[in-house]
């Protein structure tokens, strides 16, 4: 994986990795879970193993993640969509003949999908890993305890395993609340598929499910699965199922 900082547009750069040779017609953008990086085991994986399948991959910092130059003041829904648009377009002078996809990770894949029902993505595919689809109500609920500090200061302090405290602000809970993916994101907008396992302790296996029957997203169930979908084999099994989608799409017909 080749580490490079590109320009983002609100005034500081964004790190990432990835793997092409520039020759590849399929690109795919990866986006971490929240509290997670580009470094994180899944997006590592995919920018490592994508391109040994022939797909090019491009994984970069959200804001406050990672290798980021910019702390939770930044980490709002503004700023990672700006991210998204500004890691595509790194993406695409890599790879300037390659059809780009997505793939989301939990708190990514929520993300992924505003992304496309923004209308500002290039690419019409995309691969969700353990959707966080409730997204809002998941952060509100993690952070219940700390409302009243959120009221008085505007901000409180999340610690993720493994990682420096995250500061999440008043702005981003905002944000969270006028960006539900059930209304946002319509049908027929991208194709879709989805992976989730039946044990997900943290991004609810029974809402992912609801969102790909109402939104006719493909579906693949990992049974015992947890949220890291960690468990022996299951890793490989992603890897395996993402390759298909990218390279020939969830009917089994190659990616036009």
């Amino acid at each position: 994986m080749e580490n490079i900082m590109i320009p983002g547009k609100n005034g500081y750069k964004i790190p990432c990795g990835y793997g092409a040779t520039g020759r590849e017609e399929r690109a795919v953008l990866i986006m971490h879970g929240f509290g997670s990086s580009k470094d994180g085991f899944t997006a590592a994986m995919l920018t490592e193993e994508l391109p040994k399948k022939g797909i090019a991959a491009l994984a970069f910092d959200f804001p406050a993640h990672g290798k980021s130059p910019v702390d939770g003041d930044f980490f709002t829904l503004e700023n990672c969509l700006a991210d998204m648009a500004s890691a595509e377009e790194a993406l695409k002078r890599l790879v300037p003949k390659g059809k780009i996809g997505y793939f989301g990770s939990s708190f990514g894949a929520y993300m992924t999908l505003l992304y496309l029902a923004s209308g500002k993505a290039g690419g019409k595919k995309a691969f969700l890993r353990s959707a966080a689809v409730e997204m809002p109500e998941l952060l509100a609920n993690r952070t219940a305890a700390g409302k009243k500090l959120l009221e008085q200061q505007g901000y409180i302090m999340e610690e993720e395993d493994g990682t420096q405290p995250l500061k999440l602000t008043q702005r981003l809970f905002d944000g969270l609340d006028a960006n539900n993916v059930f209304e946002a994101y319509q049908p027929g907008t991208a194709e879709l598929h989805m992976v989730h396992g039946t044990e997900d302790e943290a991004a609810s296996f029974e809402a992912a499910r609801r969102f790909a029957d109402l939104k006719g997203a493909g579906f693949t169930i990992l049974e015992g699965g947890d949220h890291q979908l960690s468990r022996p084999g299951m890793p490989e099994q992603v890897l395996a199922l993402a390759v298909k989608f990218f390279k020939l799409g969830a009917a089994g017909t190659r990616w036009q």
